[in-house]
């Protein structure tokens, strides 16, 4: 019995002095992770601080930041992810090289009062400028580069801002079909560096749209991401001779990419007997699947 209680000794000694921190979590109604010793800085639950027992870190995107006790250092959080604001961990972690902790920028300003002080806070990339790699990729940051380096040692940047590139259609036009005196409208999103021209066109016309036509119409604006650009055509109180197949062709001096949709305007019985077939094409593409089938 005395061997028996010398290594049970041992094992809480070893325990204690392994264990750099408790868990970051609430126990016994006591959130151990914000309290702090008076006078002394120290955090309670952290034993001293024996560098040589520290974990070894491995696959940190972001580099490394001092855990909650400041002994160890631990992986630090990636961009986008959720962060403890200051320099010191206490529930989330710090942000890693290049980052810091603030509210989210998406609904920064966009609550009331009372939720400011449940803003959530997330990792932002001190850096906002794209830049280019030596795999002809544009990455919209700095960090962004960063997190695919660490798994590339071979990975450099050309240089600050995009990689000059021809256009790439990112959302092509989607076919369609509708009823007379609809209003169809067909989206192309661009992305190019220089930026592109954005046209449309149909199928046997040689004009670009709208022309002279007062019912078509067509809209272009940057974004909805840096470098991008997105178009719209527009057909007001669409007919039957509206239907063939629309192109959305972008080019610079790179060179030049285009994606096509089909638009289909029926009459009224006619779209009625569409609506029909597709309904029961759905239907029996439904009774053909197994949704018993397990697939875990």
């Amino acid at each position: 019995m005395r061997g028996l209680g010398g290594l049970v000794l041992l094992g809480l000694c070893l325990t204690f002095y392994s264990c750099r921190a408790l868990p970051h979590a609430e126990h016994d109604g006591l959130d151990l992770g914000r309290r702090v010793d008076n006078g002394t800085g120290e955090v309670e639950g952290c034993a001293p601080c024996e560098p040589e027992l520290c974990p070894e870190t491995r696959g940190c995107r972001a580099g490394l930041v001092p855990d909650r006790c400041g002994c160890c250092m631990e992986c630090g959080n990636l961009e986008g992810q959720a962060c403890d604001p200051g320099n010191r961990s206490v529930f989330y972690g710090l942000c890693g090289i290049g980052l810091r902790c603030q509210v989210d920028p998406r609904y920064a300003g966009k609550r009331g009062e009372e939720e400011e002080d449940e803003e959530e806070q997330l990792c932002v990339c001190e850096q906002h400028e794209p830049v280019c790699g030596t795999d002809d990729v544009t990455y919209m940051n700095k960090c962004q580069f960063r997190e695919v380096a660490f798994s590339r040692p071979e990975l450099r940047t050309r240089g600050q801002g995009p990689c000059k590139t021809a256009p790439i259609i990112k959302v092509p036009p989607v076919s369609q079909v509708n009823g007379s005196g609809s209003v169809p409208v067909f989206l192309c999103e661009v992305f190019a560096f220089p930026m592109a021209l954005v046209e449309w066109r149909k199928e046997g016309q040689d004009v670009v749209l709208p022309g002279d036509d007062p019912h078509i119409s067509v809209q272009s604006r940057g974004g909805p991401l840096k470098f991008e650009l997105s178009s719209w055509l527009q057909i007001e109180g669409a007919e039957p001779e509206d239907s063939g197949t629309y192109y959305c062709i972008a080019r610079n001096n790179l060179g030049s990419v285009s994606a096509s949709a089909m638009l289909g305007i029926l009459g009224a019985e006619e779209l009625s007997s569409y609506l029909a077939n597709s309904m029961s094409e759905m239907k029996q593409l439904m009774g053909a699947t197994d949704y018993d089938q397990d697939f875990y």
